[in-house]
């Protein structure tokens, strides 16, 4: 294989208007939004019959029957029936994280192109059937006669075995809900209630801006009878936003988290097609921007590191392998999974006895300007489908430095399990 790496394009995404659950997409389920999603970006970029390298799409709350999620959608999106998919979870950073495998299977000359993407719903959950009656029902299917299975199905048995079980909010190493270490990691950063509230207010209404002068023509496929997202509310106030009781921490009069500066249960999907400049030249497309490198970390939330605070190691790594600095940059796109999260991974960099201690850094990464920061509204008001979220902000931030003409953007996603997911495009 050549040592020689190909520049890998952002050709342009699509997504569907993201909604709150059990509202407009409560029936579609990932399935019905993967392919609607696809079936854009095909018809936009004019793929139909078209065979790809690769297509990566996830899905972070699926049932047992969607394991290959992606290739079902594939088959139904228009493209060639010869092109492979690939299903993937790494929860909130999973489209990004499929955006990294075309990327990186596009540079080192596997593939010419490839799309990435996620879908995830809130409102079509899988319901499990309890232990007890898991291995009750199992035992009738084993039964060799009728009075085998109905000895198995009877004996022993309690109303209590048809309590279903939910996928579960919490962290299993920790029993704690995400919302829960974001309250401690604002407690310890002491992030005040009315940053975190002002920085949600700032989100919708930099969204609300961003659909007048319609930057999101392009990008946002009508769906079901949604045009614009679901949470956006651009009539929000500070005030309305200050009268919200705290979501998590209820009862040490101390929280600081809420439905407001939280993002909501969510459903949606997006996809970005990526490919060479010499694949997009023959089929006169254009690149929007180039997707430069890539990094993933992890801390340990388990032992007191803040379960969301992955990206503040990520980003630096990232920076040190190009001669960056955290000031090098055109535009921001943190993904605002809490306001709170965002606010402390900002600190963090800010912070020299984190960065020394923490990062192994001589100073601080220092500040970010305000102004360059997830500049057309983010997850706080788009609202964060787990997967679909990463591949929402490819497709924004290329389109963003199309038209800009130049720069370069830092993507920073966190996820549960003390994970984070970072990326640089250029242009």
């Amino acid at each position: 294989m050549e040592n020689t790496l190909k520049r890998v394009g952002v050709i342009g995404g699509v997504r569907i208007p993201f909604c709150r659950n059990n509202t407009a997409y409560a029936d579609v389920g990932n399935f019905g939004m993967s392919v609607k999603v696809l079936g854009a970006l095909v018809e936009r970029y004019g793929l139909h019959g078209q065979e790809l390298g690769e297509v990566a799409m996830g899905a972070v709350i699926k049932h047992s029957s969607e394991w290959n999620l992606a290739r079902e959608a594939v088959l139904s999106s228009g493209l060639a029936p010869t092109t492979p998919a690939i299903t993937t979870a790494r929860a909130c950073g999973t489209s990004l994280d499929n955006a990294i495998i075309i990327a990186n299977k596009i540079a080192t000359g596997q593939i010419e192109a490839g799309i990435a993407g996620g879908s995830d719903t809130t409102s079509d959950v899988p319901i499990v059937l309890g232990e007890r009656l898991r291995k009750r029902l199992l035992a009738v299917n084993r039964g060799k006669t009728w009075q085998d299975k109905l000895r198995a199905a009877t004996q022993g048995f309690s109303l209590k075995e048809l309590k279903p079980a939910f996928p579960g909010v919490a962290e299993p190493r920790t029993g704690m809900s995400m919302g829960d270490h974001c309250e401690k990691m604002a407690k310890e950063w002491h992030i005040a209630r009315q940053a975190q509230d002002q920085l949600a207010l700032d989100s919708h209404h930099k969204l609300a801006a961003a659909y007048e002068t319609g930057f999101f023509e392009d990008l946002v496929v009508p769906f079901r009878g949604l045009k614009r997202d679901g949470f956006l509310r651009p009539d929000s106030t500070m005030e309305k936003l200050a009268s919200l009781k705290p979501a998590f921490d209820r009862t040490s009069g101390h929280g600081t988290l809420t439905a407001g500066n939280s993002t909501g249960l969510s459903d949606g999907a997006a996809a970005v097609l990526l490919g060479t400049e010499e694949w997009a030249a023959q089929r006169g497309l254009k690149v929007q921007a180039w997707f430069r490198d890539a990094e993933v970390a992890a801390v340990d939330f388990v032992h007191g590191e803040g379960l969301l605070m992955a990206p503040t190691v990520a980003v630096p790594r990232m920076l040190a392998r190009h001669g960056l600095t955290l000031q090098d940059f055109d535009f921001y796109e943190i993904h605002e999974a809490f306001a709170a999260q965002v606010l402390c991974t900002l600190r963090a960099w800010e912070s020299a006895d984190y960065c020394k201690h923490r990062l192994g850094l001589d100073q601080p990464l220092g500040a970010i300007d305000p102004a360059k920061l997830n500049v057309n509204g983010s997850s706080l008001a788009v609202g964060h489908p787990f997967a679909a979220t990463g591949a929402r902000i490819v497709a924004t931030l290329a389109k963003m430095l199309e038209q800009k003409g130049s720069g370069r953007g830092l993507i920073s996603i966190c996820t549960a399990g003390g994970m984070g997911v970072t990326a640089i495009l250029e242009r």
